[in-house]
């Protein structure tokens, strides 16, 4: 297996691996362990990982509780329940590369570290590309080996599949009794092939149903694969409560490991640290043996909301003898992008390589992105050729993603080159990245052409285009063109949704309208069941707080609270911040953070220590 440790760790025996990548795994805290409790002194943040193969580690309480130990498999938190999600649910699949990759700062003092637990969108972006390959793999696990052989045979849905989507009823079982009664057949394999189409498409609620209607009428033998795919359809489709309870139904006999490992992937999808946490030590308990795909899990939900713990589950995996796969060679390299840990993400990438495994497209996108973002275009475009290859015209999602990624090491040159190559006939995706991609060159005119063809081209338009065309005004700051641009959108009729409101926000916060901002945020999440991106709070947060102006920071504050973004230490620093401006005390705000389970990371000692109402000084000592 593998090692890692701090970088400031004595070597120790490893087993086959390299373990020069996995010391800048853990070094600059980056993936630093949780091993004695900060809150006496909150600079000191890890220990080396000495020692903590041993089953006794000591972790801070509001961290992760006695409970967690890497020999026993275990995971304890008290985070909130509902600390993130932030993603919006119907971007295309795999489309989320497009997006720009920027770390989110924090305001204020220059010395504040960036926060594990804060998510920027682009981070948002990455995570949800990791969530889709997982939810891919857990899509695949889930089907039938039937299904899937037939799937590939035939590209032509079958006649159940168009009726089903076709049903525009909240029901489709009376389509499904009359499709049985006019003497259609229905074999086990081609249920199980609708169940997996539906499925790729998303379409949750009808393969729920389908599933329900299949096992009232006998039509499928139920095992635990089955249990485990119905338990994956009522998490996302009626919650994690509903899933839960509806595994203590399944006859004891088939609740397998399985069952519980897809209860564990619709709790990291939901960012649910608490439950996911409990699912997993439920699953050590039962004595199911460890998966890469659960620690997989563990990682992309510790990369959410908390990078420390990354180290926590990688000493597990070496300690079970769990063999990383390429997803998790693929979180770890782009978590030490984001990190800007550049030396260290190569390392990861070399010891990858030397375990025989290859970059993938995906891979090399994240490695070009984040060598673009830390300023180092030579080695970007490198990894550009190696995507591009020969033939540029073979796959829509590459030039997509090139049209992307040339755009952010600044070359016009190649981005109007791909362009060319796709835009006689440009898929959607080419379509969106190109308005981005000139976007981002300050090529307004150009974005505003390509948005214009493809208006022009279809019926009507997707909200996607909308909202990157309303991005690219944002950027720019091109308040009054945003604005007309909005008229339009809504003489449209488009679906405006959370990632439409982020862009809306974005324009009016650049051009200075923080109110008008703030006001349109509180309309949109009043008038619509969807919550708002974390960064839309954010956006406002960091400006009432560059200004100052507690009063609407903490208004902004507990408007985040009742959205559910709760237990996160970002919020926080923004807080603060405002405090330090308005050159006030904040009284009780540990008391708060206490209760919020937040462990103060250097950057927030910091900042308490300016607004600490009853911190001592040198007078205040004389006169005690």
């Amino acid at each position: 297996m593998w090692a890692l440790r701090r970088a400031s760790a004595n070597s120790v025996r490893v087993h086959g691996l390299n373990l020069a990548a996995f010391r800048a795994c853990a070094g600059l805290g980056t993936f630093g362990s949780h091993a004695e409790d900060k809150s006496s002194n909150p600079e000191q943040t890890t220990c080396a990982l000495d020692g903590l193969l041993s089953s006794k580690r000591c972790y801070h309480a509001a961290r992760i509780p006695s409970r967690f130990s890497a020999g026993s498999q275990t995971f304890s938190s008290r985070a909130g329940a509902k600390s993130g999600g932030e993603e919006e649910a119907d971007l295309e699949e795999g489309f989320s590369e497009l997006e720009t990759h920027e770390v989110t700062e924090t305001t204020g003092q220059g010395d504040i570290e960036d926060d594990s637990t804060s998510v920027s969108e682009s981070e948002l972006s990455d995570d949800e590309s990791l969530e889709d390959a997982l939810e891919t793999e857990l899509i695949e696990d889930l089907a039938m080996d039937s299904a899937k052989t037939e799937s590939k045979k035939k590209r032509v849905l079958s006649d159940l599949c168009k009726l089903i989507m076709d049903e525009p009823g909240h029901s489709i079982s009376d389509a499904l009794d009359k499709y049985v009664a006019d003497g259609k057949e229905l074999s086990q394999s081609e249920i199980y092939d609708t169940l997996l189409n539906l499925r790729r498409r998303k379409m949750f609620g009808k393969a729920l149903q389908l599933s329900e209607w299949a096992d009232k009428k006998k039509v499928i033998n139920f095992t635990e694969r089955e249990y485990a795919s119905r338990v994956d359809l009522i998490a996302k489709v009626q919650g994690l409560q509903k899933a839960e309870n509806y595994i203590e139904t399944i006859p004891k006999s088939y609740r397998e490991e399985v069952v519980y490992r897809t209860l564990l992937a619709n709790c990291v999808g939901a960012t649910n640290v608490k439950k996911a946490e409990e699912v997993f030590n439920k699953m050590k308990d039962l004595d199911f043996p460890l998966t890469a795909f659960a620690c997989n899990q563990l990682l992309l939900l510790y990369k959410r909301t908390d990078k420390k713990k990354i180290a926590d589950v990688l000493l597990m995996m070496e300690k079970e003898n769990v063999k990383p796969t390429r997803f998790t060679y693929q979180l770890l390299i782009d978590t030490k992008g984001q990190f800007r840990d550049i030396v260290g993400m190569d390392q990861i990438v070399e010891t990858m390589k030397a375990e025989g495994i290859e970059l993938n497209f995906r891979m090399r996108a994240t490695l070009a992105r984040h060598y673009a973002a830390a300023g180092l275009n030579e080695k970007a475009e490198a990894v550009l050729k190696e995507i591009e290859g020969d033939d540029l015209e073979a796959k829509h999602w590459k030039r997509a993603i090139l049209l992307s990624l040339y755009a952010d090491i600044g070359n016009a040159d190649q981005v109007e080159r791909v362009w060319k190559a796709c835009e006689s006939k440009p898929h959607n995706q080419e379509s969106l990245a190109a308005i981005e991609a000139f976007g981002k060159l300050k090529n307004v005119a150009k974005a505003e052409a390509v948005f214009s063809k493809m208006s022009n081209a279809v019926k009507k338009l997707s909200p996607r285009y909308y909202t990157f065309m309303l991005k690219v005004y944002a950027d720019n700051k091109m308040l009054n063109k945003g604005k007309e641009f909005l008229k339009q959108m809504g003489d449209s009729g488009c679906h405006i949704g959370p990632i439409t409101w982020d862009a809306v926000v974005k324009l009016y916060v650049d051009a200075g309208e923080v109110e008008k901002a703030d006001s349109i945020l509180q309309k949109a999440a009043q008038q619509n069941s969807q919550r708002p991106l974390f960064t839309s709070y954010m956006l406002i947060l960091d400006q009432y707080a560059k200004r100052g102006d507690i009063h609407n920071a903490e208004k902004i504050f507990h408007r985040m609270r009742q959205a559910g973004y709760v237990s996160r230490a970002r919020p926080y620093h923004g807080l603060l911040q405002a405090y330090i401006n308005a050159k006030a005390p904040a009284y009780g705000i540990r008391e708060r953070m206490k209760a919020d389970n937040i462990v103060p990371n250097k950057g927030l000692a910091a900042q308490l220590s300016l607004v600490d109402a009853f911190k001592k000084t040198s007078v205040s000592d004389l006169l005690d």
